[in-house]
């Protein structure tokens, strides 16, 4: 007889940081969006430097990230990710335990540090991924083939100072970068005390669009979008041979973004790149304020009818709150505020990023929405099942899990 057991683990990825950070019992490394801020800033910035001159931490040799960004699934084997570092791997051992393996380079050929937010193409099983830092190049875009055997890196010179490049998307035959306002500034938190992020309300906003298998930044076109500054994307596609459509959630009065969240708010965007003419248009599809957008992976950079987002209340002044949960329908709904349904979180409980799960349907939208919710006052964590094709997001399962998320 096989008995099932149901197991319940929770591990900090044992990353370098982390391990440095564990034994010295505080931080080490400063926060880039609440440590580096003008003299303070700089003052942290000389002791690690100190440290790391003197031999005490090597953190360009064994990284400084968390691995606390997103999880990924590729080339049979699990990585947790963050922008700053190298993805490290783990595994899921036999008796439930989930323990860190190591910082991965890809046979090195990975060098520095990685998106968060690669995109895997269903189809072909490739993965496409970038890196941005303080330094020329400021982008470098490059993909996997099916194996995992990383491809040469793909230098974006075009590019000239360095933007807060946290995600991006593909279609078929391309990928696309947003270019926004947010960037880096070293010199404004030496000589002005500010953080080192900070917004330029000079730049314009634009979209960068590279063959997906380009060899050189020659083959990348620019198109200014005014006023359009993603942090994420939802999904992207291709409607012709000279047409490219981007879903995204825009941040509007980006200039709040670091100090005041509760100013901020998103509004997801349809944006349509015709490749022939140079002409961006844009149009809003729902009033909400939503944001951490997922498609049925499936669709990822092809054309897809749903997404779901999480619904964002900006009550705190530092970061916003995820109270619930839609689903959009762009193409049922095109023209119209496209929420077709939606899930509120009881008062006090606040959700995670949600994810998709295929159901194995072909419809799109068969399958389920997956997150963690967390109620602050009983100090709970549920791990909820909502069934994605339903019209009120239905819970069909809610696990109460050991220990406050």
């Amino acid at each position: 007889w096989w008995v099932r057991t149901d197991v319940y683990c929770s591990r900090y990825v044992e990353t370098y940081r982390y391990r440095l950070e564990r034994e010295a019992g505080g931080l080490v490394f400063p926060k880039v969006f609440s440590g580096v801020v003008g003299a303070a800033g700089v003052a942290r910035g000389a002791v690690m430097a100190l440290r790391i001159l003197t031999g005490q931490i090597n953190p360009l040799e064994e990284g400084i990230g968390l691995a606390n960004t997103s999880v990924l699934s590729f080339g049979n084997k699990l990585f947790a990710l963050a922008e700053t570092d190298l993805p490290y791997t783990f595994n899921l051992s036999s008796d439930g335990d989930i323990p860190t393996v190591d910082r991965y380079d890809f046979d090195g050929k990975l060098s520095g540090n990685m998106t968060a937010h690669p995109k895997k193409d269903h189809e072909t099983g490739e993965l496409f991924a970038f890196r941005y830092g303080p330094l020329p190049p400021y982008l470098t875009y490059f993909w996997f083939d099916r194996d995992g055997n990383k491809q040469p890196d793909v230098p974006i010179s075009s590019v000239s100072q360095t933007s807060f490049n946290h995600d991006f998307a593909i279609t078929e035959r391309y990928a696309i970068f947003p270019d926004i306002q947010l960037v880096v500034k070293p010199f404004d938190m030496v000589f002005k005390g500010e953080m080192i992020l900070g917004v330029d309300k000079r730049k314009v906003p634009r979209i960068g669009v590279i063959p997906r298998y380009a060899r050189s930044d020659n083959e990348v076109r620019w198109f200014d979008v005014p006023g359009f500054n993603p942090f994420h994307t939802i999904n992207a596609w291709e409607e012709d041979d000279e047409t490219i459509v981007l879903v995204a959630p825009n941040v509007i009065s980006i200039e709040h973004t670091l100090e005041r969240q509760d100013l901020v708010r998103n509004c997801v965007e349809m944006v349509t790149i015709d490749l022939r003419f140079g002409r961006v248009s844009r149009r809003p599809l729902s009033v909400g304020n939503f944001d951490f957008g997922v498609v049925n992976p499936r669709f990822v950079g092809k054309k897809n009818r749903f997404a779901y987002v999480a619904s964002l209340r900006n009550d705190s002044i530092s970061m916003p709150n995820l109270t619930g949960v839609a689903k959009l329908d762009y193409k049922e709904k095109a023209g119209v505020d496209c929420v077709v349904a939606f899930r509120e979180f009881p008062k006090g409980c606040y959700g995670g990023e949600p994810f998709f799960v295929a159901n194995g349907g072909d419809e799109e939208d068969d399958g389920y929405l997956v997150m963690f919710t967390t109620d602050v006052s009983r100090e709970e964590s549920k791990f909820v099942v909502m069934d994605a094709k339903s019209t009120e997001l239905d819970v069909v399962a809610e696990v109460l899990l050991p220990r406050r998320i």
